[in-house]
């Protein structure tokens, strides 16, 4: 039998290791379906830091989740074994060494027959974990959820930070272009050109004003019909939610998704041939209240619920 989460009525959920969803603790991917990596990183970010603490607090508020999803059926732990592989040990005093240490950790990880499910860590890590991915499995397809489109070309002389990873995914060939698409696009920006050139590459853009106060299941059905052939990745800064709902983060952006609209896009991805997927950008210093990071591991537990393989209910 595959394995399965602590029960909170064997163990309470205070108690116990510091596992997602408390899960066993293992060292390697080996025969794993899922493996769930933390990456503690925060100094790929431009405004406020503390993401850095995001893995922890995501692992410890997701003791409060249950295996099966009694709103959708999805029962991912009857199938698919999962498990916890601990961090990844960047360089906390450099950026590039880290960029280069997580490559070379999920080249390694996927040599493995494994999705990977990363818990950040600011949005910096995709790019490296994309490498990686495309490595494996050629361009793929995303699914980015997110207040910012990180399309920058540079930050302060940078070429690889949070704001810059898909202008480099697109550059490396690491995307299949037409199959981008990028939602809860918000705030202020530079130019009125701000969005003209990912545009012109192919990405399909939703800005957050264009699903306000509606349902996201028609735009998840949208992806669904016109995802080309081939993987897919799922890339989601919890910076897309309003900050009314999520806080801590290094980048808010007022007028962003709620919580429902979030659950009925992550259910909508179902029936694509997802490869990987990562929850980026929680930043627990500015939530005491633990709230950011719990809705965050629901998030990261809806993503897992519509993986190949997981049965329903």
């Amino acid at each position: 039998m595959p394995n399965q989460p602590i029960s909170g009525n064997d163990l309470a959920r205070f108690a116990g290791q510091g596992t997602f969803m408390r899960l066993p603790k293992v060292e390697s991917a080996d025969g794993l379906d899922v493996a769930f990596v933390g990456i503690p990183m925060d100094h790929g970010s431009s405004w406020r830091s503390g993401t850095r603490f995001g893995p922890a607090q995501v692992r410890n508020e997701s003791s409060m989740i249950r295996p099966y999803a009694v709103q959708t059926g999805a029962a991912p732990f009857d199938a698919l074994q999962c498990a916890d592989i601990g961090d990844v040990a960047i360089n906390t005093f450099n950026l590039r060494d880290s960029i280069r240490i997580i490559t070379e950790y999920y080249d390694a990880l996927l040599k493995q027959d494994v999705i990977p499910m990363t818990i950040g860590g600011d949005h910096t890590i995709t790019l490296p974990i994309l490498r990686a991915i495309a490595k494996k499995h050629g361009p793929v397809g995303l699914v980015h959820v997110d207040a910012h489109a990180d399309v920058n070309d540079e930050m302060f002389g940078e070429r690889e930070c949070h704001g810059t990873v898909f202008r480099r995914a697109y550059e490396e060939g690491l995307l299949r272009p037409d199959d981008v698409y990028q939602i809860g696009l918000r705030g202020t920006g530079y130019t009125a050109e701000d969005f003209d050139e990912p545009r012109e590459w192919g990405f399909n853009l939703t800005l957050a004003q264009e699903v306000w106060h509606k349902s996201t299941s028609p735009l998840a059905a949208q992806i669904r019909k016109n995802m080309g052939a081939g993987p897919v990745y799922i890339t989601y800064d919890i910076d897309s939610l309003d900050p009314s709902i999520a806080p801590g983060t290094g980048t808010p952006e007022i007028g962003g998704l709620t919580t429902p609209q979030a659950l009925e896009l992550i259910r909508g991805l179902r029936g694509l041939p997802i490869v990987g997927c990562d929850l980026v950008e929680v930043a627990p210093p500015y939530d005491t209240s633990g709230n950011t990071a719990l809705t965050a591991a629901n998030i990261m537990f809806e993503m897992l619920s519509v993986l190949p393989g997981v049965p329903y209910r």
